[in-house]
């Protein structure tokens, strides 16, 4: 049983990304303060009910388990990550999804982006590599000094700040990018209000997050049905990794009707299965073809 953390749970009345009645939404099963296992029916702990949006495929946790001290899930300690191979240079950190963006825009002089989770600061200097005048958002005080001591980010490019206490002018970036950060955030759909409303007109966001269409999640959850366990596999609010919610591509069609934006480009990544190896070929396979991996791609495009 994991160590002691005090939360207050909020009751969720509607989908936070399409705004649909709670009421119409279906339950898929509990979740645990810990890893499941195979039993989790014999294990020790506290848990929250998992619901799916009927309307746009949003998984999320009701209540909604909020810690009182936001440390307590993520105040890693400095010798988790900070080796000297951490703070390397790595010419093909976002290269990728650089390679994406020049598709959907082009990357002219002077254009300004913003990393939302900055980090370190390694894809700000990627993109300063690529042309940006790059600008990061990091919550975290002790990636924030190493930014800024290590990997030699000004001072005045990076902010040390939650992206819901952040503030930006208006129209005043060309690209964001919210890399593996939304589905940390306990109401994403605030949150992509206040990006877009940092981002100029036909301006660029790019967005990572898990997928509710991941197949191991509902293979996962097949097993614990036919062992008659009323748990699942999807999200995991209370332990590592902390996500709250899973997304659905419709999750960002229904948002993008309130909050000013359209779908530019979407693709699915396949990822680790975290299933014994002998499966992972075929079930690999199965993922690229149908889009069901793991992560979620979206980029975002201002009206």
């Amino acid at each position: 049983m994991p160590g002691s953390i005090t939360y207050t749970f909020e009751a969720i009345e509607k989908c936070n990304m399409c705004g649909s009645d709670g009421k119409t939404h279906r339950v898929l099963g509990k979740r645990l303060n810990q890893p499941q296992g195979r039993k989790p029916k014999g294990k020790i702990g506290i848990s929250t009910t998992v619901m799916q949006c009927t309307t746009c495929s949003l998984i999320y946790a009701n209540p909604m388990p909020i810690p009182a001290n936001i440390q307590d899930h993520y105040g890693v300690a400095p010798e988790e990550y900070w080796t000297e191979s951490y703070f390397e240079d790595d010419p093909l950190l976002f290269g990728r999804e650089l390679d994406k963006l020049k598709t959907l825009m082009k990357i002219e002089p002077g254009y300004k982006s913003l990393d939302i989770g900055a980090g370190i600061g390694k894809i700000m200097k990627a993109l300063e590599m690529a042309g940006f005048d790059g600008y990061g958002l990091e919550p975290s005080e002790p990636f924030y000094k190493r930014a800024i001591e290590k990997m030699g980010i000004k001072p005045e490019k990076i902010k040390m700040s939650t992206v819901e206490e952040a503030e930006y002018p208006a129209n005043h970036f060309d690209f964001i990018t919210l890399g593996v950060v939304l589905e940390h955030l306990y109401h994403p759909s605030e949150v992509l209000e206040k990006v877009v409303h940092w981002l100029k007109p036909g301006g660029i966001i790019h967005v990572e997050v898990p997928s509710s269409k991941w197949l191991v999640s509902k293979i996962i959850n097949t097993y614990y049905t036919l062992t008659c366990s009323e748990y699942v596999g999807n999200i995991s609010p209370m332990h590592v990794p902390f996500h709250l919610y899973e997304f659905g591509l419709e999750s960002f069609a229904e948002n993008a009707k309130k909050n000013k934006y359209e779908i530019a480009a979407h693709e699915y990544f396949v990822c680790p299965t975290y299933l014994p190896k002998i499966f992972d070929g075929i079930l690999r396979s199965y993922m690229a073809k149908t889009d069901t991996g793991m992560q979620l791609i979206v980029w975002l495009r201002k009206k």
